[in-house]
């Protein structure tokens, strides 16, 4: 009896972890939307003066946003939300997990930032509304570590960009990356 049960707590298992996954992988049904003040950080950049104060500047004062806010870009015909608009070109900060772009890779300037741990290296890959081709800025190489949650700061840009695990909808000019903490 114990055996059958402990099998059938595995399937059961297994099945919340499938239906858990497919939450996140599923284009078909929108997050629901949380209030604009919830999605977005009040301050906004400071404007400087000369582009060089933009990189020690902004990074500090980037626009906290999340997956949601992401997830307002229509990836089949290229339409963004406003709020998403307003974002383009502007200095973000998004939690996430790294994705290096070669198996086994330990440092990069390149890589894919993702919403949950192990995305489009164990799973299908995410929509492209929730993928984010960082480079890093001047090429800067950082440690990519797939376990641990990161926030990644830096330039937004909306644009359809393939990689090796597919389809991706933003680019970032990363500047910073550090580990996540809920502030």
């Amino acid at each position: 009896m114990t055996r059958r049960t402990n099998s059938l707590l595995s399937v059961a298992s297994l099945a919340a972890l499938v239906v858990v996954g497919s939450a996140f992988t599923s284009p078909g049904k929108p997050l629901p939307k949380a209030p604009v003040k919830a999605r977005l950080a009040v301050t906004t950049p400071a404007k400087p003066a000369d582009r060089a104060s933009v990189v020690v500047g902004d990074a500090q004062q980037a626009i906290n946003i999340d997956w949601r806010v992401l997830a307002g870009l229509d990836y089949t015909n290229g339409k963004a939300t406003d709020t998403l608009k307003k974002l383009e070109g502007k200095m973000v900060r998004i939690p996430g997990f790294v994705v290096p772009l070669d198996d086994f890779q330990e440092e990069g300037a390149e890589f894919l930032l993702v919403p949950y741990y192990g995305a489009c290296v164990h799973t299908p890959p995410p929509p492209p509304n929730q993928i984010v081709m960082v480079e890093m800025s001047g090429k800067k190489a950082v440690k990519l570590n797939l376990f641990d949650a990161v926030w990644m700061s830096g330039t937004l840009k909306i644009a359809s960009v393939e990689s090796p695990y597919g389809t991706v909808g933003y680019t970032l000019q990363g500047l910073k990356v550090e580990p996540y903490s809920s502030k």
